[in-house]
């Protein structure tokens, strides 16, 4: 893959495509949305913004690939009682724009999440994570707790224990060479053949055959005695029937190492679909969570 400074990706088939797809699933967010670039060293951050201007802010991250779009279900009922941004990873599949310094360690992911919120306004706000993004998210929460007023993980993986054998072994050939068919497959096996949203999975699909995306920094999993310093108020939701880890066992774990935060096991949820489905019971958790003091 060419570096991203010299992709016009935009002006290509498979970018026309893409960016097509990425509309189509913005329109089914059933509210008013405002969609801001912000510039930092590292390029422009796209962010989708809604909610009433004097409610308290959520900061809403996507899993890999996933885009801010990924929240239509969700931003709706949040925007009721909070003012919601929802960010496209940067040098990750959407709208922003990696053309700046290049992100090389957990520190700069760490400084851009900073300059994001510093761009938008924000001195401290709730923040919500999914897959990578609750990685993201975490590792945000322990080094800024004071900008963080609640943290909310969406079946966070590599953040409290590892991630299934089965569920990496389908993965590796999707992350050696990507195409639009292996992760339709392995999306559609994860999710145990649910009804998915086929806009958003075409999305997906497009993004991971063809987006010309950064190297992913991965935060490394906290270490115990790192987690029992977390300040933040903390809710883990986890799914049912993910097969990135059992999620039964992970709340088990949770409880019993570290009680001071807090989780949910939803029923009927898998990892990757968890953003969208099922709708009303995530919203509540999620509500609940953020309003938490």
């Amino acid at each position: 893959m060419p570096p991203l400074s010299t992709v016009d990706f935009t002006t290509t088939a498979e970018g026309v495509a893409f960016y097509r797809a990425y509309d189509r699933v913005l329109e089914k967010w059933s509210i008013d949305v405002t969609c801001v670039d912000l510039a930092s060293q590292y390029g422009t951050t796209r962010v989708n913004v809604c909610g009433p201007l004097d409610a308290p802010p959520v900061v809403l991250l996507p899993g890999a690939g996933a885009t801010s779009t990924v929240w239509f279900e969700n931003v709706a009922a949040l925007a009721d009682r909070f003012r919601v941004y929802a960010v496209d990873l940067i040098g990750d599949a959407g709208r922003s724009i990696a053309d700046g310094d290049r992100l090389r360690s957990v520190d700069d992911l760490m400084f851009w999440l900073n300059a994001v919120a510093e761009a938008a306004g924000l001195t401290d706000f709730g923040l919500v994570g999914h897959s990578y993004g609750a990685m993201i998210a975490l590792a945000y929460a322990l080094r800024e707790p004071d900008r963080v007023r609640n943290l909310v993980l969406l079946d966070p993986n590599s953040c409290f224990a590892g991630m299934r054998a089965p569920y990496l072994a389908h993965a590796v050939p999707l992350l050696l060479r990507p195409n639009e068919k292996r992760e339709r497959d392995f999306i559609r096996w994860e999710t145990g053949g649910q009804d998915i949203d086929e806009d958003w999975l075409d999305l997906l699909a497009r993004g991971a055959a063809y987006f010309p995306k950064s190297k992913t920094i991965v935060p490394k999993r906290p270490k115990r005695s790192a987690l029992d310093e977390l300040a933040v108020a903390t809710t883990a939701i986890l799914a049912a029937n993910s097969k990135v880890h059992n999620s039964g066992q992970l709340a088990t774990i949770i409880a019993e190492s570290l009680p001071r935060l807090r989780s949910i096991v939803v029923e009927g949820a898998t990892h990757h679909t968890m953003p969208m489905s099922p709708a009303a019971e995530l919203n509540d958790a999620l509500i609940n969570a953020l309003s938490a003091r």
